[in-house]
């Protein structure tokens, strides 16, 4: 199918042409054809007229584990562990296949509809979250988060269940949907594994070519409780076992020193910051403008909304803008551009994706954002709108792959009905009871 944008106010995130008044932005199929100031001759099967609206890249999601929307907001008021160990896994033990098919379809809606494009996401039977999505039609890096609690000395993946289970997540979902679903390797978190875990992982990424997702020094506790009995940082002991061979995605990184951070640029390693919800479990605040001047890439995630309670990609950018220019008592700490960037084409360059920036040959995943709406008038500066002004709720379409999923309130690809009936009728009495 072919669509054409026009007249729309197109935030590219191209740094040759990064913002175009009265644009015109074609696709063909899955694909960027053209992008510039004069209508591109031709047909096309859809016109858009996009005056009053922003066009940009769709946001990604690069830490998400979008099936514990069921559990939004439970347990609250809590420190990460009290809460994990207290409530979520309590929880998490109760879940099965259905509930977080359910789980991930209700999250995902929340997402399409706040403008989300692209995900990285981490959980249990990750295999129901690949067909959540794929059905939904964004795209999605996947991995199982691998743990082991036993013995280190025990250590064996035959044995464990998480080792067996990325295995056959990747033969069942690695590139389907033409690459729509990618597979990575994933460890859970230092904490909660062990040497014999973590090197399996490396060689798993290794053999399959695969990409790395990781919980790293989110809290200060588990920091220095690593340092204490292995006498190295979470980043050092993993790069000692070969876990950044391939680069990856780290999830919170609040504490890293600064050789952690030097680890990081020096593998292509992101650091995926997770703002509402450090602060939310009072796990402190990441030092970005420190990861940036140290080179390393910077990407966004909302984290599960168990702990956020929120999928909106837009209250990241804002407070990921906002956040470091108070801490750091410095309003150049992040500028509005490196936080749509971190929203946008950092996110893409973390997954492995060709998209993030509207350019030609670009994958077309685009939203559109309605610059009508009272809280976005007057617009001065479309960048500094996007990033302090406005919300999820101001997505006015969402076009992943080339397909529009979602426009004006509507979805194409998802049964809200559908997927409430199986949240309340199923997935949250077996999880908390009748």
């Amino acid at each position: 199918m072919s669509i054409l944008f026009e007249h729309v106010t197109a935030v590219t995130m191209d740094p040759a042409q990064p913002v175009l008044k009265d644009a015109f932005v074609a696709v063909e199929g899955t694909k960027i054809a053209s992008v510039g100031g004069v209508r591109p001759r031709g047909d096309f099967d859809r016109v858009v007229d996009g005056t009053g609206q922003a066009l940009m890249p769709g946001l990604v999601n690069c830490h998400t584990h979008v099936a514990m929307t069921l559990l939004r907001g439970h347990g609250g008021g809590h420190d990460l562990h009290t809460w994990l160990h207290d409530y979520i896994f309590p929880a998490e033990e109760r879940l099965d296949e259905r509930c977080v098919a359910a789980g991930a379809a209700l999250g995902l809606a929340e997402m399409i509809a706040g403008g989300t494009t692209c995900i990285c996401d981490m959980y249990m039977h990750a295999g129901a979250v690949a067909q959540a999505a794929l059905e939904a039609g964004i795209s999605a890096n996947l991995s199982c988060g691998g743990v082991w609690f036993g013995p280190p000395e025990e250590f064996s993946p035959n044995q464990c269940e998480d080792c067996q289970a990325q295995m056959a997540l990747v033969n069942a979902w690695h590139g389907a949907g033409d690459g729509q679903i990618l597979v990575d390797a994933s460890i859970h978190a230092e904490y909660t594994s062990c040497p014999g875990l973590w090197e399996w992982t490396a060689g798993f990424a290794r053999d399959f070519g695969l990409g790395m997702h990781v919980h790293l020094s989110e809290t200060r506790g588990e920091h220095q409780a690593c340092l204490k009995k292995y006498g190295k940082t979470p980043a050092a002991l993993f790069e000692q076992c070969g876990v950044w061979e391939r680069g990856g995605s780290a999830a919170h990184c609040v504490w890293l020193s600064g050789g952690d951070m030097e680890i990081l640029a020096r593998r292509g390693v992101t650091a995926v910051h997770n703002p509402v919800s450090n602060l939310k479990l009072a796990s402190g605040v990441a030092r970005v403008p420190r990861l940036l001047e140290a080179g390393v890439n910077v990407a966004l995630g909302t984290d599960g909304v168990a702990s956020n309670n929120s999928h909106d990609m837009f209250e990241e950018i804002k407070l990921a803008a906002i956040l470091h220019k108070g801490v750091g008592l410095d309003p150049a700490a992040v500028s509005a551009r490196q936080a749509l960037e971190m929203a946008t084409v950092n996110g893409a360059r973390a997954l492995g994706r060709n998209t993030g920036v509207i350019a030609p040959g670009k994958i077309a995943d685009l939203i559109l954002v309605d610059l009508t709406r009272p809280a976005l008038t007057p617009c001065h500066d479309v960048e500094e709108n996007l990033v302090f002004s406005a919300r999820g709720g101001d997505v006015s379409m969402n076009m992943a792959r080339g397909r529009v999923i979602y426009e004006k309130g509507e979805f194409f690809t998802l049964d809200l009905e559908r997927i409430r009936a199986e949240v309340e009728g199923y997935a949250l009495p077996r999880i908390f009871g009748a």
